[in-house]
Order: C-alpha cells, then sequence, then structure tokens
C-alpha cells in the first residue's frame, strides 16, 4: 500500500471515473472530466492504493472553504469525501493517518465534519471531535441561512485559538459558510 496526493489537474480520466463511482453522488455520476477538473479546482486529492494503482480509499482537501465566525473570515481546508473501496479493511483509518500526519506537517489548518453515527470510527483514529458543533454552522440556500447537515467538527490541525472559537459554537453563536460568488 501507498499514500499518494494528486492535485485535480493531474487525475487520470481512470482515476475520476473510479472516484466518482465511490463517491456515490447522483447528480456527479455523468460528471465529464472538464467538468470535474472545474468544480474541484481548489482541491488535492489524497489516496491509499495499491501496488497495482487500484484505489484503496480516498479523501478529498479542498483549499476553498471560507466560515464567517463572530465577524471574522477564516479560512480552513476541507476534509471531505473520504471513503474507502472496501469497508472494514482498516483502509480508511490508515489514510486519515497518513492525511492527518500530512496537514501538521504542511500546517494546514484543516477541519472535517460528520454525523454522530461516523463519530466511533474517528474516535478510532485519534481525531479530535467537537461534538454537536456542526449544526451551528449556516449555510446559504436558496438564499436562506439553513443549519448544516452534519452533527460535529473534525480537527485534523487547527490552532488553538481557532479550535477555541469553533468550541464556542453554538445556536446563538453560529458560523456562516463564505462561498465565491
Amino acid at each position: 500500500m501507498k499514500y499518494q496526493i494528486k492535485q485535480t489537474k493531474t487525475l487520470a480520466e481512470n482515476e475520476i471515473e473510479h472516484i466518482l463511482q465511490l463517491w456515490e453522488v447522483p447528480a456527479w455520476k455523468t460528471m465529464t472530466t472538464h467538468d470535474f477538473h472545474y468544480f474541484f479546482k481548489d482541491s488535492e486529492f489524497h489516496f491509499l492504493k495499491d501496488n497495482l494503482e487500484n484505489i484503496l480509499a480516498i479523501i478529498r482537501l479542498n483549499f476553498d472553504f471560507t466560515l464567517e465566525i463572530m465577524g471574522e473570515k477564516i479560512a480552513f481546508a476541507e476534509a471531505v469525501g473520504l471513503v474507502a473501496a472496501q469497508k472494514k479493511k482498516g483502509y480508511g483509518n490508515k489514510l486519515v493517518g497518513y492525511f492527518t500526519e500530512y496537514v501538521i506537517q504542511k500546517n494546514i489548518e484543516t477541519i472535517g465534519f460528520c454525523h454522530h453515527e461516523l463519530r466511533p470510527f474517528y474516535e478510532k483514529c485519534k481525531i479530535e471531535i467537537l461534538y454537536n458543533k456542526a449544526k451551528a454552522i449556516k449555510e446559504n440556500v436558496d438564499s436562506e441561512w439553513i443549519n448544516a447537515e452534519d452533527d460535529d467538527i473534525l480537527i485534523f490541525n487547527v490552532s488553538e485559538e481557532r479550535k477555541k472559537r469553533l468550541n464556542q459554537l453554538s445556536a446563538q453563536n453560529n458560523a456562516y459558510l463564505i462561498t465565491k460568488e
């Protein structure tokens, strides 16, 4: 097994097809290579691959992620789209380990999100979890601010000051996802 990082533009067409297949997002099933490159242009892809270059697990690092917290815009990298090709083989856990080492080594402030059902997995991976804090993040959908669907914020690598700010999120102290126009 090997850990590999690729920029969006360096992904081969068959890798893109496999990624989309693993992610199982219906709206993305018909995405072309060109659309994929455009849609994920601010990302890098982290893989665990076998000796034959087959993808065992993948996670995407999204660099286009900004939260406004208490009036301050804070850019994070967002860990998203973690999936293993086969469940219960340890591939996801192993990839999370490599990925976390990478963002710490490169000092990339990185957060992720999960539903409460996935807490045991991330606890097993020794990822710090800010329980029930993700619901305090509002996303603009059709000109209306709605609560995020996830439950928890995952801390892969965040400064103590920013972690404290994230930990202060609540129904009375929301963060807002800022998207590019």
